[in-house]
């Protein structure tokens, strides 16, 4: 089944990590994995399965074993990892996580994978700007953060480091601190939704 390897270790490899809580893993997931290995010519795209967000509530968070069941159920494209490296590696934050995988795989270039939403609250994120300058970033338009994300302390703070979106391609070959921002097709998905609409359905039951 797809995404139920363990992630490769290739000198030069190119990969991106979508860090979150996938509660549930959902389209949304897979659209933005499979635009950032096309526009971005990655080889991989590792789905890091979080133990437990910081900044999201425990309350109503899934397992992380059924979480990560979904994630593989969900990542329909042999390129996409479904990995628990976070609970492995006993990190929390974000920055850790990318220190720790630089150690563990030299040699290999990793890029940062968020939406729009989440450029919007990097701020709040601990030692986001460390995270700036440790590995290249991609950030992926969504309705209704884009401006606002734009406009935001981390997208003015690093505003001079921003690549043109042409240049999305050679991301992983950048030097950090290093983002571009892409423009692509909006998609519907939301966990939140999904949980909300599982909610309802069990109490019509």
């Amino acid at each position: 089944m797809a995404g139920c390897a363990a992630p490769t270790k290739r000198r030069g490899l190119r990969v991106g990590l979508l860090g979150g809580s996938f509660n549930p893993a959902h389209d949304g997931h897979l659209h933005i994995s499979l635009v950032a290995l096309r526009r971005l010519g990655l080889d991989e795209v590792w789905w890091l399965v979080s133990p437990q967000n910081p900044l999201k509530p425990e309350r109503g968070m899934a397992s992380l074993d059924e979480r990560m069941h979904a994630a593989r159920a969900m990542a329909r494209d042999r390129r996409i990892r479904i990995t628990d490296l976070e609970a492995r590696l006993g990190t929390r934050f974000s920055v850790d996580t990318v220190r720790a995988l630089r150690r563990r795989h030299r040699g290999t270039r990793f890029v940062w994978l968020i939406g729009a939403d989440n450029l919007a609250q990097m701020s709040r994120w601990r030692h986001w700007e460390a995270l700036f300058r440790l590995v290249p970033i991609a950030v992926f338009a969504r309705k209704p953060y884009s401006l606002r994300a734009l406009s935001g302390p981390a997208a003015r703070r690093f505003a001079r480091w921003r690549l043109p979106e042409r240049a999305a391609y050679a991301l992983a070959g950048h030097r950090p601190p290093a983002w571009v921002f892409l423009h692509i097709r909006d998609h519907p998905a939301s966990a939140t939704a999904i949980r909300e609409a599982r909610a309802a359905s069990a109490t019509e039951i």
